[in-house]
């Protein structure tokens, strides 16, 4: 007779369709979600069921998420990224060269969803250039928080981790910015806990795609996401008119038509500000670039088709 054990647990690391979960009583447990229809991301809270018999734990239930952060695939479907998280802490460096356009939409996908967006420049004992420097102030004036660090130096780290100590936030950006050190600078024993995640598991090598929750000393907690070359935000959840741009949506009440997409409607307060000076050109054509992808993606999914994202 098989003996069903059920507890409730959070999600502490998510790689493909194996998932480590922490219940209530500390435990920590491999487990799987039951069925193909059952989307877990690492901060889910989850219910769970131990088999007792076979020693297996599956992930049956999802319990209600307070944000969420989804990207688009290239379907127009929705993907879930990471749950209950509070901040978006988004990491670029001298070098790779940095991508503003992804910043842009994965600060978009945080707008919408609810979420705190921060900008890191890391690396700062290479040398931050003056077009980093006006990156950060440029992202400053649209409401986000922005500073400068280095991982391997230590200088910054301490308001890094003042801001994140009541905050449980998701680590993005590029490869090779470096977000592994400012993980490593942040939590002591990560490099350990996640050398004890490769041997344990049999997916292990694969572990870069794995996204791992760490407790950070003083207090906040930190999900460290793999690097990516491209994000787009989940487009069901953007708002139709503004796209998540905060800038954008400071103007639109402005324009002559409700519905307008500033694009090449008449009377326009976003285009005349980006033609005065008073929207960064950088920014607008972000903007265009995101309304473009977003009417491609929409397409692409075809009439009638709304992704479930569960929120």
């Amino acid at each position: 007779m098989t003996t069903f054990i059920a507890f409730e647990a959070e999600v502490i690391a998510a790689f493909g369709r194996r998932l480590r979960v922490r219940g209530d009583d500390g435990a920590v447990h491999e487990a799987r979600p039951r069925g193909r229809r059952l989307e877990v991301a690492c901060g889910d809270r989850v219910r769970c069921e131990r088999d007792a018999r076979h020693a297996e734990v599956h992930a049956v239930e999802v319990l209600p998420r307070r944000t969420a952060l989804w990207r688009s695939n290239l379907r127009g479907g929705a993907e879930l990224v990471v749950a209950n998280v509070t901040h978006l802490v988004a990491v670029i460096a001298p070098q790779p060269v940095p991508d503003l356009f992804v910043i842009d939409r994965y600060f978009a996908a945080a707008a919408s969803s609810g979420i705190a967006s921060v900008l890191v420049a890391n690396k700062a004992d290479l040398g931050h250039d003056s077009a980093l420097g006006e990156a950060l102030a440029a992202y400053e004036s649209i409401g986000a928080t922005a500073l400068a660090c280095a991982a391997a130096t230590g200088d910054g780290i301490d308001r890094l981790r003042a801001l994140l100590q009541s905050a449980t936030a998701v680590l993005v950006g590029q490869s090779g910015v470096g977000k592994s050190s400012l993980v490593n600078a942040l939590v002591p024993d990560a490099g350990i806990e996640t050398a004890q995640l490769v041997r344990q598991t049999e997916e292990g090598r694969h572990t870069t795609t794995a996204a791992r929750l760490f407790e950070l000393p003083g207090g906040g907690r930190l999900i460290d996401s793999p690097g990516v070359r491209d994000f787009s935000p989940a487009i069901d959840l953007l708002e139709p008119g503004t796209l998540g741009y905060t800038d954008i949506a400071w103007l639109a009440p402005q324009c002559r038509f409700l519905d307008c997409r500033h694009m090449r409607e008449p009377d326009c307060a976003v285009i005349a500000a980006a033609e005065a000076g008073g929207l960064a050109p950088r920014r607008y054509e972000s903007y265009r670039r995101m309304r473009r992808l977003y009417e491609q993606l929409t397409a692409a999914r075809g009439p009638g088709k709304r992704p479930r994202t569960g929120r």
